[in-house]
């Protein structure tokens, strides 16, 4: 006879985000049928700054409380609707329980519940899945095959809606690629972080950090960040393109003009009519070709091995074009093009444009259309790389998430800030249990450190 835990309670309420901003956190409560032993487990949802426009619907109150963006409809939906539609359904199984409330919303993006809403209770129905069956999260989702720690990309330098600066791309990023282990990785990548932070203090640069733990300094350009981040692996004593990679997340779609059919970058023009005291730099305009050119030119320049939202999130001709002169040498992701959606991700395969998905679980909704997702990644040759939002929580699904699916790779932030060392804390735990049994995704090819 198969093991019955079923649903006996479902509760939500209005917690706070990383930003300070309201979101919503479910505890799912379970009763084991043949002994009555009860088991509960809390879930929390994040949100993001740059969201694509085709991510599942977060809904907001829209009411003067929290500037409109508190979530007390989204937690009466849990309260009400969603706990009447699984009371008594055996929490083990997820495909299930994520149709059930999926049926429920009966719209495509989620819009008449809230993904916030959804989420959150498929998160916590599988923590309290796994606390019934007593095994690790990652374990429970994973099954006997999990076993491979992710590479960090550790976002250090913060610009675009993560920060105001003038810096335009979104996120610049240091992955500890030579580590053995995970704890090593890690233990570079916080080194490389705190040499950082002082040659930025030397030089007078602010050392305020942005939403995800990364400095957001006035930087001209991304030249300059990489040639910062180069100076601080060295002053670490490490060796660039060995031991540490660097990654970007371009954010693409933020930049975007659809009147002007171009790229924008505000930042740098003020930075180059500072400067130069070039009157005339109102702004500066890239196409989709200048866009891929100036990529190319980064990766020439600097060991750039990864980077997301190259173009905007409907440039699929762009995005051919990007994958066809850069596919080839370096991870191309999308997040904002895919959204951790099935159809779009299908659309990408088809049209073989870039080669890695970020996962985003908020992004779809439900644990298991996210789970989807990767195996159709995976299935078709590409990375799934498992991510974290800009408006975070101190709950590490995604730490056990990564490991389950022995994605390789997760972003989660800078080694700072709580919500984001939450998750690094976690794998740390996961690793220590894995043992032996556990593998590190990167080369294992570290230098001599000389610092």
């Amino acid at each position: 006879m198969s093991l019955e835990a079923k649903i006996v309670d479902v509760h939500a309420r209005e917690i706070l985000d990383s930003r300070g901003t309201p979101t919503v956190e479910v505890t799912v409560t379970a009763e084991t049928v043949t002994t009555g032993k009860k088991v509960s487990a809390h879930e929390s949802v994040p949100s993001g700054a740059s969201t694509g426009r085709f991510e599942a619907i977060e809904l907001r109150d829209g009411e003067p409380r929290y500037f409109g963006l508190g979530v007390q409809k989204v937690v009466d939906h849990v309260n009400t609707k969603i706990r009447e539609a699984l009371l008594g359904q055996n929490v083990l199984n997820q495909a299930k329980l994520d149709r059930i409330m999926v049926e429920l919303d009966g719209t495509d993006n989620k819009g008449n519940l809230g993904a916030n809403a959804i989420l959150g209770v498929s998160l916590a129905c599988a923590k309290a899945a796994a606390k019934v069956l007593d095994m690790p999260l990652y374990r429970y989702l994973g099954g006997v095959g999990a076993h491979l720690m992710p590479i960090p990309m550790m976002n250090v330098i913060n610009g675009g809606a993560h920060a105001k600066n003038t810096l335009d791309f979104q996120e610049f990023m240091i992955m500890p690629v030579g580590a053995e282990t995970f704890h090593d990785g890690l233990r570079m990548g916080a080194e490389v972080y705190h040499f950082l932070k002082h040659l930025l203090k030397e030089e007078g640069r602010t050392i305020a950090v942005g939403d995800e733990g990364g400095f957001a300094p006035d930087f001209r350009d991304a030249r300059e960040v990489f040639s910062y981040l180069e100076k601080a692996v060295k002053k670490a004593g490490y060796e660039v393109g060995k031991d540490i990679v660097f990654a970007m997340d371009a954010a693409a779609s933020e930049l975007y003009n659809p009147e002007k059919k171009c790229y924008e970058f505000t930042g740098e023009a003020q930075a180059r009519k500072e400067e130069e005291q070039d009157e005339a730099c109102e702004s500066i305009c890239r196409t989709a070709d200048e866009m891929i050119t100036l990529y190319e030119e980064l990766v020439e320049e600097f060991p750039i091995i990864s980077i997301e939202d190259g173009l905007h999130e409907e440039d699929w001709e762009g995005w051919q074009k990007l994958t066809k002169r850069l596919g080839g040498r370096i991870q191309l992701v999308g997040d904002d093009l895919f959204v951790t959606n099935q159809k779009r991700i299908k659309c990408g395969i088809d049209l073989c444009v870039g080669n890695a998905v970020l996962i985003k679980v908020n992004q779809i909704g439900t644990l298991s259309e996210a789970m989807e997702a990767i195996e159709m990644a995976k299935c078709a040759g590409y990375h799934a790389v498992i991510s974290h939002r800009s408006g975070e929580t101190e709950d590490a699904f995604i730490a056990d998430l990564a490991v389950a699916v022995n994605a390789g790779q997760i972003k989660t932030g800078a080694p700072c800030r709580g919500e984001r060392t939450a998750k690094y804390n976690q794998l740390l735990r996961i690793e220590e249990e894995l043992g032996e049994l556990s593998r590190y995704a990167g080369t294992g090819k570290k230098s001599g450190r000389t610092a």
